[in-house]
């Protein structure tokens, strides 16, 4: 692993990336010192810096795990504080871009660097070169530039950018930080205008604005086509335009109209073939004169009023009512196979599929074009377009799964029938050599360098092997987890493996990884498998879902047969699942990953520890469906109050059970692993891990190290309840809330028998109950429920439509 050893870190510059940089930073538990000019208006001279850490608070999504730690970046300013640089380890700069402001803050700042401190730049596109030119000598070798993407939290893409006398170990040890502390993937760009992605994704964007006026689409059916049809951000291009910000988005296209050329006598590295289509668009020019710069000021190519969005007409300069969609036709083009899909998409008739094919070929003409200037390698432009701008694959992913030389002869004859954006050739290597003999540019020894003529492989750094499995691109046949190590038992519900001979794995592959019947077989399998020969089990999955929870699907034909009679056994058995992971001899560690909902929720908090990524957002969410959590859920809420309480000097179980009765009865759901701890779903043992793809590591060590520390399961307790006095008193509250119209009538009573269960129902305060007493009020309530006529509606309209229904 790395030596650097990030203590503290400054941002300079409070704008909008500059405080959700800091923000991230809290996230993941970095010290932080947010620096702005000095506010001369204010009382305060950090003014500037207050005014956007308490904007952090309102912004959505949120860049904070939780809104409170807003108190924990640090506030400074120019004027006062230069010295609190000295204690830095890392100085991000991030102001507006603007060469000149930067020069002159890196002239102010350079005193006061630390002579270990790494300082990079936040620009988006501004040569690193030039901006390093301005510092003293010692510190240029620790200068580097970092681009994050918008908003930073969520965005997985980080690109580092070296100059001429950037030393390597620094890009190394900052990638090592960058990976591994703040959750992101690294790609590292040449220092051109621009770097990779915002030069290819830009590009592509200013590409699609033009053949939407070629083609006469309007703005919302273009974000339909270009949206999760075509493989993309569902924000689709206007959308994400307006996401990102069109002033900052003309910024991007103003470096690359000021620093590139259409003229082919500027050189190389200057000349850009496609240079005419950079031009800034009309509607662009025209929204900007308005003040319309997107979400920041609630306008832009969209505009919401009240429930409606309205898109922008440029011919009126009004908004019209939006929400139209493309023909169904092209949806159904866009899920046939690849090499299918761009062979209707080329051959259609009508604007929308012409349209379609017209900015898939500029993506492979312009990345073809333009690798070997940009990027290292092939894999680094695919990395950047998924992990920047939110799209399933890459353009050379997409180009190699139809069909290299097929799409490439495509392409070919657009560009010498003139409808193409420029008259560019590919590249000899798209049609000769390696590429065209391997079928594509990514191979299992690598991708494609067009500079070395050699197919080079994932860069090798400490930090990469805490990921068993990374992600890659189509055609590097890396190790999938699907078939990784040695299969221990697998059906068409769960997968039972070991990477390592000591600890069991196991994956649950059913649909949204939600909990039958069978998964539940699976996991006590797990479990007797390790007591007997392993050490511990892990139970993760290789993508965004833990588990969605209990799998109603397979509980209807059961209960269609035999009613809710037929569902208590499915609901005892989970239930004794659970409580077998609590007490297992060996130590059992959910690795949690996006959704843990419902039964996914009570899965991890009755394992032995959990290992989550920063992006898990855990909840028992059963009242949507007209129900109460069943597998123990409310069984935990219960025990852990009283647990909390024990550890008190006050007497009282209410104020530590409320907390966990809201957060069912309502629904809630940690909006961050975060937050998902202040909800007591994870504990303050629980380890939270910032990069996706080290969570099976991380969770792995874990495992052992609580058995190689001798681990043995918790002694089974009797705990104290509050009783039917506690029922009382929620149930009056609930009361006021039904009267004032706060919640339905069913809400209420849904909410009734969530307290009479965490309650420990009709007995005396302070009373000690077992945790299969708990459980079997679970389940007295949750089969009243599923006889009752508005649940039914509630699940069947969630199982028909995906959305809850409102009854």
């Amino acid at each position: 692993m790395s030596r650097f050893n990030v203590k503290k870190v400054a941002v300079l510059g409070a704008g909008v990336m500059g405080a959700q940089i800091a923000a991230h930073l809290v996230n993941v538990k970095v010290p932080v010192i947010l620096f702005d000019l000095p506010d001369n208006k204010s009382p305060s001279k950090n003014g500037i810096v207050s005014r956007a850490v308490d904007g952090l608070k309102k912004l959505k999504p949120s860049p904070l795990g939780v809104a409170e730690d807003a108190a924990l970046i640090g506030q400074a300013n120019y004027e006062e504080h230069l010295e609190q640089l000295r204690d830095c380890d890392l100085i991000i700069e991030a102001i507006a871009e603007r060469m000149d402001w930067k020069l002159d803050l890196y002239k102010k700042i350079a005193p006061f660097i630390a002579p270990h401190a790494i300082v990079a730049s936040n620009t988006s596109g501004l040569s690193i070169t030039q901006l390093s030119e301005v510092l003293p000598e010692e510190i240029k070798p620790r200068f580097c530039g970092i681009h994050f993407f918008n908003p930073p939290r969520y965005m997985l893409l980080v690109e580092l950018i070296n100059t001429p006398t950037t030393q390597p170990q620094i890009l190394d040890d900052l990638e090592a930080f960058v990976t591994s502390n703040l959750g992101k993937g690294v790609v590292r760009a040449k220092d051109t205008p621009n770097f990779i992605a915002n030069r290819v994704g830009v590009a592509g964007m200013l590409a699609t604005m033009k053949e939407v006026e070629n083609f006469g689409l309007s703005y919302d059916v273009v974000d339909d086509l270009t949206g999760k049809k075509l493989g993309r951000a569902s924000s689709g291009t206007f959308r994400t335009a307006d996401v990102v910000g069109l002033d900052t988005m003309t910024h991007v296209i103003k470096t690359l109209q000021d620093t590139l050329s259409g003229d082919a006598a500027a050189g190389p590295g200057k000349f850009d073939p496609f240079y005419a289509s950079f031009a800034t668009p009309e509607v662009l020019k025209t929204l900007l004169e308005m003040g319309n710069l997107g979400q920041k000021t609630k306008a832009g190519f969209f505009k919401k009023v009240g429930r409606d969005i309205l898109r922008f007409d440029l011919a009126s300069k009004t908004y019209v009512p939006g929400g139209e969609k493309a023909d169904e036709v092209y949806a159904r083009m866009l899920k046939k196979p690849a090499a299918e899909r761009l062979q209707l998409l080329r051959n259609s008739e009508g604007a929308q599929g012409q349209f379609l094919w017209a900015i898939l070929r500029n993506a492979f003409h312009y990345a073809a074009v333009h690798l070997a200037e940009v990027a290292d390698n092939a894999r680094d432009v695919d990395f950047c377009m998924r992990w920047g701008f939110g799209m399933k694959q890459g353009p050379f992913e997409l180009w190699q799964e139809a069909g290299w030389l097929t799409v490439a002869n495509m392409v070919k004859e657009d560009i010498d029938a003139g409808k193409a954006l420029c008259n560019a050739p590919l590249p000899d290597w798209v049609f000769s050599g390696p590429v065209a003999e391997a079928g594509g540019v990514h191979t299992p020894q690598g991708s494609w360098n067009p500079t070395t003529g050699q197919f080079v492989p994932v860069r090798s750094l400490p930090v990469y092997a805490r990921q068993h499995f990374p992600e890659s691109v189509l055609g590097a046949q890396a190790p999938s987890a699907a078939t990784a190590g040695k299969t221990l038992f697998e059906d068409d519900a769960i997968r039972l493996w070991t990477l390592d001979d000591e600890i069991v794995i196991a994956s649950i592959k059913t649909k949204m990884h939600a909990i039958s019947p069978d998964v539940v077989e699976g996991l006590v399998q797990a479990v007797d498998l390790a007591e007997a020969s392993y050490k511990g089990v892990v139970i993760w999955s290789n993508d965004e879902m833990f588990s969605a929870g209990a799998d109603l699907q397979a509980m209807l034909p059961a209960f269609m047969m035999g009613g809710a009679k037929a569902i208590d056994g499915a609901e005892a058995e989970m239930q004794r699942a659970m409580l077998k992971i609590r007490y297992a001899s060996v130590p059992v560690v959910s690795a949690v990953r996006g959704l843990a909902l419902g039964g996914g929720c009570e899965l991890a908090v009755y394992s032995a520890k959990r290992v989550a990524a920063m992006e898990s957002y855990i909840g028992l969410v059963e009242v949507g469906v007209g129900l109460v959590p069943g597998a123990g859920g409310l069984t935990y809420i219960a025990r852990r109050a009283a647990e909390n309480a024990a550890t008190s000097t006050g007497k009282d179980l209410l104020p530590f059970l409320t907390e966990g009765f809201t957060a069912a009865a309502m629904a809630k759901v940690g909006t961050s692993a975060i937050e998902s701890r202040k909800l007591g779903y994870l504990l303050d043992g629980d380890v939270i891990v910032p990069h996706k793809d080290e969570l099976l590591y991380v969770a792995l060590s874990e495992a052992k190290a609580m058995a190689n520390a001798g681990y043995r399961p918790p002694h089974k307790r009797t705990f104290a309840v509050l009783g039917r006095s506690g029922v009382a008193t929620i149930k009056g509250s609930l009361v006021n809330m039904r009267d004032g119209g706060f919640i339905s009538q069913h809400d209420f009573h849904i909410a009734s028998l969530i307290a009479n269960v965490v309650c420990g129902g009709d007995v005396d305060a302070g009373s000690l109950v077992t945790e299969e007493y708990l459980m079997m009020l679970e389940r007295q309530a949750f089969c009243s429920l599923l006889n009752h006529p508005k649940t039914q509606e509630r699940v069947m309209g969630m199982m028909s439509t995906g959305k809850p229904v409102r009854n």
